[in-house]
């Protein structure tokens, strides 16, 4: 069984974000970056069939700049084998252009299972995984919370407006990982040590001319600050004023 997990490098949840790039782009300055935290569901998903089976191999694909060998190297400790990481200084944010330079990197390799987390929590796009499989002509299901293979097929369970879905798949196949498929792992310390020391494969991005490019990106507006009216009945006037005149909830 060959398994490739898509990862993408995005900024910490955590982490305070600030705009560069004449305001087209995320500031990398200051910046912790992680593995998005769908795809760590992906690559929990990977060794777990793998370790089930007994048997098997799990690449980690990642289109990105230099510093996206830090995330796959995480991967690498949970329990990935090898990687290829496909170098992309310019950060390239159309969906379509990732998925194209995914795709011709993957015509070169052979896996049963290719999966994906369901969108990056950079952009929230959700659209990378299925555009890859497009590409590649392989059936795809998105957004799965249960995964069963065997006998050259996949039996997976995803979530929909209408409840629950059964679905059943010739592989290969591609899927993207819902939060509540699994549980990641985290890497023993001296599995992170070991994976500080893995080879890992190197190519330039087969990137094409973007056909999407952000124009402006911009912060939130700031929330106006709260207002305390008082306690007990004689505040009450002053809560109905408030909500009647400013709110515009009543």
């Amino acid at each position: 069984m060959n398994i490739v997990v898509c990862v993408k490098r995005v900024p910490d949840t955590e982490t305070k974000i600030k705009i560069g790039g004449e305001g087209t782009k995320i500031d990398p300055a200051g910046v912790e970056f992680i593995i998005s935290p769908f795809d760590e569901f992906a690559v929990e998903e990977a060794i777990r069939i793998k370790e089930k089976l007994g048997k098997g191999e799990i690449t980690i694909l990642s289109l990105g700049p230099a510093d996206a060998q830090t995330i796959m190297r995480k991967a690498y400790a949970m329990g990935a084998d090898k990687g290829t990481h496909l170098n992309d200084a310019t950060e390239c944010q159309d969906t379509l252009a990732e998925a194209q330079a995914l795709a011709a990197a993957l015509k070169g390799m052979q896996f049963d299972l290719l999966l994906f987390g369901k969108q990056a929590v950079d952009y929230d796009n959700g659209a990378v995984g299925v555009q890859v499989a497009r590409l590649l002509n392989i059936p795809v299901v998105s957004r799965i919370i249960k995964l069963d293979v065997a006998d050259g097929k996949a039996t997976v369970e995803r979530e929909s407006d209408m409840g629950k879905e059964v679905v059943e798949v010739k592989l290969p196949a591609a899927f993207t990982a819902e939060k509540g498929l699994n549980e990641p792992r985290y890497p023993k310390l001296m599995d992170i040590m070991k994976a500080k020391k893995k080879p890992l494969e190197e190519k330039p991005a087969q990137l094409e001319a973007p056909k999407l490019t952000i124009v402006k990106m911009d912060y939130p507006p700031a929330r106006p600050p709260g207002k305390i009216v008082g306690q007990g009945e004689e505040s009450v006037p002053a809560l109905v004023n408030l909500l009647k005149n400013e709110a515009k909830a009543l």
